[in-house]
């Protein structure tokens, strides 16, 4: 089993927001203004899972626990905010391995709210297109730089509210936006 531990974690933000600095700066992505909703772990052992879920549960709030995918998906909220770059958050989602295998375990992606109405990934990605002129300018060339795209509208069992989502991956992390915060999401489940 891998040593994943809740203070590895923590060690590695700096490196994980460099990263994810280097996605926001080829994305031409001005998020200053925006708050980071959450940032999600990956990890490819069940064992694993299990062990870091007890330990957040440790220090954290556990909000939700919804199969999404035909996995569980944790999410926790921190007592004291994680850091990374000029964000924080206090929400932490941590999937259960599924099929896919992941070439590194840990830090995979943040997600950020862009406040938005639409309820479909093609009209959100408009509407993200039209609040990031940058991003619409270097739309065309994100392929051949290697960022790779996805619309999505993940939902979980019981969610009401329509999350559609536009995501950014790019040498092992990605950048997530959608309209509406994951503890808006996790509230309207009950």
């Amino acid at each position: 089993m891998s040593v994943l531990t809740i203070a590895a974690l923590k060690s590695s933000l700096p490196q994980f927001s460099v990263r994810m600095q280097n996605l926001i700066d080829t994305l031409g992505l001005d998020l200053s203004g925006y708050q980071a909703d959450h940032i999600a772990l990956r990890v490819n052992e069940l064992a694993l899972a299990k062990s870091l879920h007890q330990a957040w549960l440790n220090e954290s709030e556990e909000l939700s626990v919804n199969t999404i995918n035909g996995r569980p998906i944790v999410v926790v909220k921190t007592e004291k905010p994680l850091v990374f770059g000029s964000w924080q958050t206090h929400c932490v989602e941590l999937p259960y391995p599924g099929d896919k295998v992941y070439a590194e375990e840990g830090w995979e992606h943040a997600e950020w709210v862009i406040p938005s109405s639409a309820t479909t990934p093609e009209t959100f990605l408009e509407d993200v297109l039209m609040t990031f002129p940058d991003l619409k300018a270097r739309w065309a060339e994100l392929e051949s730089l290697g960022v790779k795209v996805k619309l999505s509208s993940p939902s979980g069992e019981g969610e009401r509210l329509s999350n559609p989502t536009v995501a950014f991956k790019f040498k092992g992390v990605c950048v997530k936006l959608h309209p509406v915060s994951l503890e808006q999401v996790i509230e309207s489940e009950k």
